[in-house]
C-alpha cells in the first residue's frame, strides 16, 4: 500500500503537514494525492473508531451470516444492493465459506432492534435462504485498534 494511504489507515487525524513531514514531501504533493485517491475512487472515506462502551447509552453490534440464492442475471449484486442501502449495515461482505455467502455488520441501540430488523427487513428480501445473528459480547481490538476497557471484571482476577 502505498505510504500515504498507511498514514491515513493509521490515524485519518494526521495533518498534511505531519504526512508531509513524515514522507518527506510537500503539504501540496501530499493533498494532491489525496484529492487524487478520492478522484480515483481509492479514498472512499476516513473514519472515527469509537469506544462505545466509554460513552452513554446502548450500543448493541451483531453480524448475521446470510445464506442467499444468487439470482441468474446479477448473482449476489443485486441481494447486496438491497441490504447496504439500510443504515444500519455498517459492513456487507461476500464471503468464500460454504456455510453462508453473505456477512452483515448491523449496529442498533438493543438486540430488540437488530433482531426485528433481521426479522422484517432482512430475511423477507427476495433471494434471502437464512440467517444467522451472532450479537458482540465485548470488542478487545477493531480496526487494528485495541479497545482498553476501563472497567475491571473481577471475574477475569485469578488471584
Amino acid at each position: 500500500m502505498e505510504p500515504i494511504l498507511e498514514l491515513l489507515c493509521d490515524n485519518a487525524l494526521y495533518s498534511t503537514a505531519d504526512m508531509a513531514a513524515m514522507l518527506d514531501m510537500t503539504e501540496e504533493e501530499i493533498e494532491n494525492k489525496i484529492s487524487d485517491y478520492k478522484e480515483k475512487g481509492i479514498l472512499l472515506g476516513c473514519q472515527a473508531i469509537i469506544d462505545e462502551d466509554k460513552i452513554e447509552g446502548e450500543h448493541v453490534c451483531a453480524f448475521i451470516e446470510l445464506k442467499v440464492n444468487p439470482q441468474p442475471d446479477r448473482g449476489f449484486d443485486r441481494i447486496a444492493e438491497n441490504i447496504y442501502r439500510y443504515p444500519e449495515v455498517k459492513n456487507l461482505y461476500l464471503m468464500s465459506s460454504s456455510g453462508y455467502d453473505l456477512q452483515v455488520t448491523i449496529e442498533g441501540s438493543t438486540m430488540k432492534e437488530i433482531a426485528y430488523f433481521v426479522a422484517r427487513k432482512l430475511a423477507p428480501i427476495e433471494g434471502v435462504i437464512s440467517t444467522s445473528t451472532h450479537f458482540v459480547l465485548k470488542k478487545y481490538k477493531s480496526n487494528g485498534i485495541v479497545h482498553k476497557s476501563s472497567r475491571i471484571d473481577e471475574r477475569e482476577n485469578c488471584n
